[in-house]
């Protein structure tokens, strides 16, 4: 990835190019996956399983592919955000666009701020800016999964590990804290998960049968 910014010679018209990628990003972030996904399976997944429109409940709702196609489409909308912010202009409007682009997804201003909970398109995020730690989230999330069958809970352990590990690899304290506010909005999202597995009666991930 680059290291140097692109706008170095254009340094008045900088301003100008945060704002424009940022909600371009934002914009991004707001593209239906799971709706689209659901819609040509004749579903709507805002109003069936969970009604959370992301990669989980399509896979509950419609199945294994779908639910993969869901998956991938959110993370290259944090992966596509991100990756052009730190060509751009570096890591600082690299993380700015990929927060936006979460932001979107999370709150989409064409469907009433009410969007997925941004765990696909975090970890986009993530593997650009910060491979080695998506690397060992990527294995927690798996160990997690594995053992209790929650996808929510495996999604709650890979995001709360993001920001200590980015510590831990010495990453400067901003981006630590950007981790951080991501990490607590996406826990926040999850709160009837949470509450659901307080209670014993979170879904497990299985199959769907055909």
């Amino acid at each position: 990835m680059p290291h140097e910014s692109l706008l170095a010679p254009y340094s008045l018209g900088v301003p100008v190019v945060w704002i424009t990628l940022v909600v371009m990003s934002y914009v991004l972030g707001t593209f239906p996956t799971a709706i689209l996904v659901g819609r040509r399976r004749g579903l709507d997944p805002t109003k069936e399983g969970s009604g959370n429109p992301g990669a989980t409940n399509v896979y509950r709702v419609a199945g294994k592919r779908a639910g993969a196609v869901v998956l991938v489409g959110d993370l290259l909308k944090g992966m596509i955000a991100a990756t052009i912010g730190w060509m751009v202009d570096g890591r600082p409007l690299g993380f700015a666009c990929w927060t936006a682009a979460i932001l979107g997804h999370i709150f989409p201003v064409f469907r009433r701020f009410r969007g997925g909970k941004g765990v696909a398109t975090g970890g986009g995020g993530v593997i650009v800016l910060l491979w080695y730690v998506a690397l060992s989230c990527s294995v927690a999330f798996a160990l997690v999964l594995k053992v209790t069958r929650k996808g929510s809970l495996g999604s709650l352990a890979m995001t709360v590990m993001v920001p200590p590990l980015a510590a831990a690899y010495g990453r400067p304290g901003w981006e630590v804290a950007v981790c951080a506010g991501i990490a607590i909005l996406i826990v926040a999202r999850h709160s009837s998960n949470l509450v659901r597995l307080w209670q014993g009666r979170e879904s497990a991930v299985s199959v769907p049968k055909p």
